[in-house]
Formats: C-alpha cells, sequence, structure tokens
C-alpha cells in the first residue's frame, strides 16, 4: 500500500512541475513538449530524481494508448474544409513524403553509424513522423498566423502520417527479425490494415455520434463515452489487422465534422485530455532514456539529425509539393517545420520490444533526432515565418462560444466579443436585428442596451446568433477589417431594386418559388417576413441564394442586396452523409422549380395565345369544289 502512495506521489509531482514549468516556456517561448521532456530526464537514473524506469513494454503501452487519445483529437479538430483546401497535398506529404523521409534518412544512418541496411532504415522510419501538437502550440505562443493553405497542410500532414510511419515501423521490423516478405504480401497487408482502419473508423465514428445523440446522457458522460469508444475502436481494429491508429482518426474526423451533442464541451476535454497525454508521453520517455549511453553514439546521431532537418525533410517537401504550386516560400517554411516528438520516440520503442540486436541504439538515436529538432527548429518557427513573409493578420472572432442545446433543431450559439476599438460597432454603426447583443458589460458592471448605445471599445458584448452568421458578426464587433458599402459578404454581390418582383428574380437566376409569392415585389417580401417592420442587414433565403437589406430611408426599403454564395463560418461542421430529410427536401426543391417552370411555359403560352389574330375560317370542302368547276 505504502508503494502504490509513493508511485502515485512520484507521478502526480511530475505532472505538477511540468504544468509550472510550462509557465517559463510560454514566457521564453521554448518549445514546450522539450521542458516536458527535460523533466523525465531529470528525474531519471541519470538525473536527480534517480528513478530507476526501464519497462520498454509499459512504456508502450500507455504511450499507445496515449497516442490514441492524441490522434481522435486530432481529427475531432480537423475540419472538411482544411480538406477541401490542402487535401492532396497533405496526403502525398503524410504517404510519399514519409517514404523519402525514411529513405534518406535511413542511407544516413547506414553510413554514420555502421548499421545494417533494415537497423538503419527503423531510425528513418521511426523518425518519418510529424508532431503537429508541438507545431501548432509554438504558433499560437509566437501569435503566428499562417495562410489558410499553408495551415492546413501542415494539421493534415502531421495527423495523417502518424499510421503510415507505424505501418513501416512494423513491416521494417517484422523483415529485420523474420526476412523480407514478397512485395505482393507487403502490399496486401498494407492495402489490408488501410482498408480495414478506414472502415472501421468510419464505421466507429457513425457508432459513436448516434449513440450520443440517441441517447440523451448527462452532459458530463459523455466525454467518458467518446474516450472510450475511441480507445475500443484503436484496440478492436488492431485486433482484426487493420490500422488502429488510422481508425481512431477516421472516427474523430467523422465525429466532428457531423452534429453531434455538446460538440464544444467535447472539443474542450479532449484538447485538454491531449495535452495530459502530450505530458505522460514525454516524461515517460524521458525517464525511459539513459543519457550515459549516449557518450558513443553522439556524434552519428548529431549527424543523422542534421540529415533530417537539412536534406531528408526539404527533400520530401519539395518532391511533393512540386505538382502543387506551392510558392517557394511556403514550401520552404513547409520543409522547416518537421518537428519531430513523442510519436518518434514511440515508434523507437518497437524494435526494443521486437528483440533486435541494436533496439536500444535505435532508440536512442532517435531520442537525440528528437531533441534537437525540438531545439533547431522549434525555437525558430516563428522567425522564420516572419522571415519568409507568410504571417497574415490574425481573424478577430468570438473570445467565447457556447454551443447550447435547445429543443428541435433550433442551432443557436452564445457568442461573447470584446468591441473592438476600429469595428463598425464602436464606430456607431447601425446594427441588424440578428447582431443585437443581448448583454452588455462595460467596466465590469452590466449596462442596460438602452443605455449602452453607442458601444464603446473594450465593452463585451452577448449575443445569440446561428452559427452562419458568425461570420458576419465578426465583422461588425471584432473588427478583422473595414466594412462599407463595398462589403460583398455583408451586402450582397449584386444589388437589386426593391421594385423587382420575386418572379423576375427567379426566373433571372433558375430559383425556387412559391407561387404565392410570385407577385410580390422584393420589399414586401422581406416586410411580410419581418411584419413589416425591417432593418439593415435583414436576410431572406430564397433557394441557393439570400435577399438582403441593403439600404434604407426611414422605414422604406432603397436598395436589396443579393448574396450569390451566401456566407458560411469556415468552421461549421458538414457532414459526411445526407440524411434522408435532407435528400427528401433537395427533391422537394426540385420538383418545385420544375412546377413552376412548367407554369411559366403555360403562362407565355397563354400570353401568345391572346395575343395572336383569330384564326380566319376556311369554307366547307363543298364549296370549296364548286368554285373550281366554275372556273
Amino acid at each position: 500500500m505504502e508503494a502504490v502512495s509513493y508511485i502515485i506521489l512520484i507521478g502526480s509531482t511530475l505532472l505538477i512541475v511540468s504544468v509550472l514549468t510550462s509557465y517559463l516556456a510560454l514566457r521564453i517561448g521554448a518549445p514546450l513538449l522539450l521542458i516536458f521532456l527535460g523533466i523525465g530526464l531529470l528525474a531519471g537514473e541519470d538525473g536527480i530524481g534517480r528513478i530507476a524506469f526501464n519497462d520498454a513494454g509499459s512504456a508502450f503501452l500507455i504511450g499507445s494508448m496515449a497516442l490514441a487519445v492524441i490522434l481522435f483529437e486530432s481529427g475531432f479538430d480537423t475540419k472538411l474544409a482544411s480538406y477541401k483546401a490542402a487535401a492532396w497535398p497533405a496526403m502525398t506529404l503524410a504517404t510519399v513524403g514519409v517514404a523519402v523521409t525514411t529513405g534518406v534518412v535511413g542511407v544516413a544512418a547506414h553510413y554514420l553509424m555502421n548499421l545494417g541496411w533494415w537497423e538503419a532504415l527503423l531510425i528513418g522510419a521511426a523518425c518519418s513522423s510529424t508532431d503537429a501538437a508541438a507545431v501548432f502550440f509554438l504558433l499560437r505562443v509566437g501569435g503566428i498566423t499562417l495562410r489558410d493553405r499553408v495551415r492546413s497542410t501542415l494539421e493534415i500532414e502531421s495527423g495523417s502520417n502518424d499510421p503510415v510511419a507505424i505501418m513501416l515501423t512494423i513491416l521494417l521490423v517484422e523483415a529485420a527479425t523474420h526476412g523480407l516478405a514478397s512485395p505482393a504480401a507487403i502490399v496486401g497487408e498494407l492495402a489490408l490494415a488501410f482498408a480495414l482502419g478506414g472502415v472501421m473508423g468510419l464505421a466507429g465514428g457513425w457508432l459513436l455520434v448516434a449513440f450520443i445523440n440517441k441517447a440523451n446522457f448527462e452532459t458530463g458522460l459523455n466525454p467518458v463515452v467518446t474516450l472510450t469508444f475511441a480507445l475500443f475502436i484503436f484496440a478492436a481494429t488492431n485486433v482484426l489487422g487493420g490500422s488502429g491508429y488510422l481508425a481512431v482518426y477516421a472516427a474523430g474526423l467523422y465525429a466532428g465534422n457531423v452534429k453531434l451533442r455538446g460538440a464544444l464541451e467535447l472539443r474542450r476535454f479532449h484538447s485538454g485530455l491531449t495535452w495530459l497525454s502530450q505530458i505522460v508521453m514525454f516524461v515517460m520517455l524521458g525517464l525511459l532514456a539513459t543519457p550515459r549511453e549516449f557518450a558513443g553514439m553522439l556524434l552519428p546521431a548529431l549527424g543523422v539529425a542534421l540529415v533530417l532537418i537539412v536534406v531528408a525533410r526539404p527533400l520530401a517537401v519539395w518532391m511533393c509539393l512540386l505538382p502543387f504550386r506551392f510558392s517557394v516560400r511556403e514550401t520552404s517554411f513547409i520543409a522547416w517545420v518537421g518537428l519531430r516528438g513523442a510519436v518518434s520516440l514511440l515508434l523507437a520503442l518497437v524494435p526494443v520490444l521486437g528483440g533486435l540486436e541494436n533496439g536500444q541504439l535505435i532508440f536512442n538515436t532517435a531520442f537525440v533526432v528528437v531533441v534537437v529538432s525540438l531545439l533547431v527548429q522549434g525555437w525558430t518557427i516563428g522567425s522564420m515565418a516572419r522571415a519568409l513573409e507568410l504571417i497574415v493578420p490574425p481573424r478577430r472572432g468570438p473570445v467565447e462560444r457556447v454551443e447550447l442545446e435547445l429543443p428541435g433543431n433550433a442551432d443557436q450559439e452564445l457568442v461573447a466579443y470584446t468591441v473592438h476599438g476600429k469595428s463598425p460597432a464602436a464606430r456607431g454603426q447601425r446594427m441588424p436585428r440578428w447582431a443585437k447583443p443581448s448583454l452588455v458589460i462595460r467596466a465590469g458592471a452590466v449596462v442596460p442596451l438602452h443605455k449602452a448605445k453607442p458601444l464603446q471599445p473594450g465593452d463585451h458584448v452577448y449575443l445569440f446568433t446561428p452559427q452562419h452568421r458568425l461570420p458576419l458578426i465578426d465583422k461588425l464587433y471584432g473588427g478583422s477589417r473595414a466594412l462599407d458599402q463595398s462589403d460583398r459578404e455583408f451586402y450582397g454581390d449584386l444589388v437589386l431594386s426593391p421594385d423587382a418582383t420575386v418572379e423576375q428574380i427567379a426566373e433571372m437566376y433558375g430559383l425556387p418559388l412559391s407561387l404565392s409569392n410570385a407577385r410580390l415585389t422584393l420589399s414586401d417580401l422581406l416586410r411580410n417576413e419581418f411584419g413589416g417592420s425591417c432593418e439593415l442587414g435583414d436576410r431572406v433565403r430564397m433557394g441557393g441564394v439570400e435577399l438582403i437589406v441593403r439600404d434604407m430611408d426611414e422605414d422604406t426599403i432603397t436598395s436589396v442586396g443579393l448574396a450569390l454564395e451566401p456566407v458560411r463560418v469556415t468552421s461549421r461542421r458538414r457532414p459526411l452523409y445526407q440524411r434522408v430529410t435532407v435528400i427528401g427536401g433537395r427533391l422537394r426543391g426540385w420538383w418545385n422549380e420544375h412546377a413552376f417552370r412548367r407554369w411559366k411555359e403555360r403562362e407565355k403560352l397563354r400570353a401568345r395565345q391572346l395575343a395572336a389574330p383569330p384564326p380566319v375560317a376556311e369554307p366547307p370542302r363543298e364549296e370549296r369544289v364548286e368554285s373550281r368547276n366554275e372556273a
């Protein structure tokens, strides 16, 4: 009992020290994961803690569970919009890039460390995976905002190259211990692992979403359900012969892009759990390392790290991104941001567990490579982004978002803004009704809404809004850029006359239309929608477009805007499948459009018939015969 208490005390102390030292890392901009690794080294048998820990099996078990949690959160936090922007280049880096990095680093390890080819390639495979958490933490600490395509490429690559590196490592260990299988067998095994991993991941993600949405659990129980499902999907896929790491990533990707109850709370939970997993992995791997064994292999390992940073990673990135029209600066930055982390150390344990003769040497080499990567690349990400001029102004949006579980399909969020000094709200611009705050806090005190006008810079405003309004409200309160009459997202792409009829607009743009609204003017349609009282910025959906109150003279609408592609928030969850109700709605819309066109054709035909002169009646046939005889 006393020994158990000592173990718990030591473990919790290491975690507390890791969390407290993270404050120092934030102040000096140091790679936080390097701090965790250093704490493990200091607490190890060669450090001041003198803790002897050499159980590679337990370390691999704990690390595998932690990595499954990290990959689930990585998929859960990845939006399909990112895949749309950077799917092909990122997946090319995650597959071809991993293979190229493995080969180049393997050649360097073979000649620098006098290892056999299989063991040298194992070093390359272990060091071929990048660490997403390290990259994006350093970007946030440095206040770095990258272009969407560059950031999406790094995000998707970091989340999807782990399964590829893991499968490659396992195949190389099998080749080193039992000999190389036939190429057909290798291709078949890889295809089975990835196919089964993808299918199991999507099926598990669908089951997880259906379970949470239908069961209606207590809110605090949902994180427990997602965690257990993630571990179950990971383990079950591995048992069946698939890639559990790919499966858990795919399950998180699915769950994060469909409607899921309590999604924001789940994101917060898994974000914190991911940091805990990172801390546990790095501290544990630091304890497992034995620095006194580094003396005889330090210089060759430093040479391998140098080849990885200067040759292997840049070569792989340039080869993979050449067809995708990245600029030289963007390619250079992606090549530099190739931080190695806990996954590399975890993969380096596989040769140790496989009983390879130089297994411990492979782990020590990977340990040195990770430390050098965090020191050299991790400390220079910010300066490299600034030197390559890739930093863009940050988007100012809501400082807090709370998803509300309302009855039915009333998807609303409570968002909080700090009014920016250059925002339209602070300049006294009139706010649309859908952007008016529900609560204003000024100088720490609640201000009644009728006394809060005009809003002042620094005011905290709270308002309820649907998700698709968020980008527009960002412009009003966040001051991401000036909002004027040329702002297409807010006022629409085209300017229409308020006297134009709905029928004319529907015919011009091929929109579905209810026949009861065909003769209404746009002004009347908007007034009917809002009970006769319209305000600037009011919007009405009409098929695939939106009609917007663009300008008003007192209570009269003087111009109407037409948004051809209504803006949608970039983080909006997009379903991977279409429900029956959605398909039915689209079919009804198609039928209404078809019926409207047929009605228009009948109306045009009737109009032509009314305008045509009456036909001249021909004489009977007998009269025509008599007239010919007389002639």
